[in-house]
């Protein structure tokens, strides 16, 4: 699956560990890394801290990324290479039906759809599943000074939205691991299992790691 897939997209909750893993995929196929870079956004911060004010800016700001980066992904499907990435195009939709409510979701929604954005659809999805509580550790432990006033509610709000929204994804090959139950960013093992599972993909929806 991994060789005949030239767009391959790693996802999950906030702390679910997708883009070290994006990291370490690209870096075992030699390939183009696309990376969100939340950083880049100048509200993120400003939301953590109070989510209503700051919903409709920090939105519209991964919006408007998210159009750079699909003019770079053209750029490289032209070339017809491989590609990492650590997010769907789809995502902000997600989030928006999330953080935004009444007239601000509707203003994000008349903007989305008079900008039209194709967004790519990838060849394979990879999607970390981990429980609320092992979310919230993973987000403390590396310590981002950005995300300390997230909660373990809120996560738990973003688990339980991407966790819809997978049940309902046929988009993509979807390859779904849990990750609370693994670790294929940190273990050797886990992550070569991990290699194996995915090269020996052959259904549209596999699960990895879950108990019997």
């Amino acid at each position: 699956m991994l060789a005949r897939s030239r767009y391959i997209v790693v996802e999950g909750p906030i702390g679910a560990g997708k883009t070290s893993l994006a990291r370490r995929l690209a870096q075992r196929l030699r390939c183009r890394l696309l990376l969100e870079e939340p950083e880049r956004n100048p509200f993120l911060g400003r939301f953590y801290q109070d989510m209503v004010r700051h919903a409709l800016p920090v939105q519209l700001a991964f919006l408007f990324q998210r159009l750079e980066q699909l003019e770079a992904q053209q750029h490289v499907d032209s070339a017809n290479s491989q590609v990492v990435a650590d997010f769907l195009f789809e995502k902000d939709a997600l989030f928006a039906g999330l953080i935004l409510q009444g007239d601000e979701l509707a203003l994000y929604e008349q903007i989305v759809a008079r900008l039209r954005i194709p967004a790519p659809t990838p060849d394979l999805v990879i999607y970390l599943q981990a429980p609320p509580e092992v979310l919230m550790q993973r987000v403390r432990q590396r310590a981002a000074e950005a995300e300390r006033p997230i909660t373990e509610t809120y996560l738990e709000r973003v688990a339980q939205r991407y966790a819809s929204f997978f049940h309902h994804f046929d988009a993509a090959p979807l390859f779904i691991v849990q990750a609370g139950r693994l670790n294929p960013i940190d273990d050797d093992d886990d992550f070569e299992l991990l290699w194996q599972r995915l090269n020996a993909m052959r259904s549209y929806r596999e699960y990895f790691g879950y108990a019997d």
